[in-house]
């Protein structure tokens, strides 16, 4: 899988190069003992408590420097309730042959979310996804009010249109550490979400950032299995795909309407333009 299958995007999904959380070793004399899997009650979060900002595992493509703040540019993709129970039963599948996957941002294995069926739409599929316009880069606090306004001038004249996710596709992040089982644009949207990476890449090369990948392939990322199985992940994947859809390959797995762009730096949150729901 070449470095341009690249998770595109925060993780969330994307653009953030992942690391193998690691594992300690018991000392020659001791006999381990695995312990059996959390109860699903354990993956409610407290009421206060944010669950996907409780979450430690992720890391940053780059080392964290005093002065410095992670940029994000995305689209955020909102998942209708119908389109959930689709995706979480093809999950289920692929799921049931990879036993190593784990679920986005949470990182709690998927198998056992796949024993209770509103947990595995709850926790998986519950909430909002994105599509990365840019990678997800470092920036001084000096460029914070620059980078916003030049982002809202580019794209301030955007048109609601339709998001269709196409196909299921496999992902490898650029250090080959993480596989993505993902959802790709392929047609519907793809020609204005590519126009917006443009953008958003002019407003990047302004301010000396990398831009994107050549060739950008949209996406939201649901599930991830640690190293490159990129190969055998993608059998199980296209083969569910293949039952799934028949022959047809213009069938649409799910679709959303563009409602808008957010570019997140640190922890604070910019609109950078927001269409309204015109029927």
């Amino acid at each position: 899988m070449e470095a341009l299958q690249a998770c595109y995007g925060d993780g969330s999904s994307d653009s953030d190069s992942e690391s193998a959380p690691f594992v300690p070793t018991s000392a020659p004399s001791e006999v381990s003992t695995p312990l059996p899997p959390p109860p699903l009650s354990l993956l409610d979060p407290p009421k206060d408590l944010d669950f996907q900002v409780a979450q430690t595992s992720r890391v940053r493509s780059f080392p964290h420097i005093d002065g410095n703040y992670a940029l994000h540019v995305y689209i955020p993709i909102n998942i209708s309730l119908q389109s959930k129970k689709e995706l979480a039963a093809f999950l289920k599948k692929v799921s049931s042959q990879e036993p190593s996957l784990n679920v986005v941002d949470v990182d709690v294995p998927l198998n056992i979310l796949c024993e209770n069926d509103e947990k595995l739409k709850q926790v998986v599929l519950g909430r909002e996804f994105h599509i990365s316009l840019g990678r997800t880069v470092p920036i001084r606090v000096h460029q914070i009010d620059s980078v916003v306004a030049m982002l809202r001038q580019k794209l301030q004249t955007q048109h609601q249109y339709w998001i269709n996710f196409n196909k299921w596709e496999v992902f490898v992040n650029d250090d080959h550490t993480r596989t993505f089982v993902s959802l790709e644009v392929v047609e519907g949207g793809f020609v204005e979400i590519n126009k917006q990476i443009e953008a958003v890449n002019t407003v990047y090369r302004l301010h000396n950032l990398p831009e994107f990948y050549k060739d950008p392939r949209p996406h939201i990322s649901l599930a991830w299995a640690i190293g490159d199985i990129s190969d055998s992940l993608k059998k199980v994947v296209d083969k569910e795909m293949k039952c799934a859809v028949g022959k047809s390959l213009n069938k649409c797995i799910f679709s959303c309407k563009f409602k808008g762009i957010e570019c997140k730096i640190g922890n604070k949150t910019h609109t950078i333009c927001k269409i309204s729901d015109v029927q």
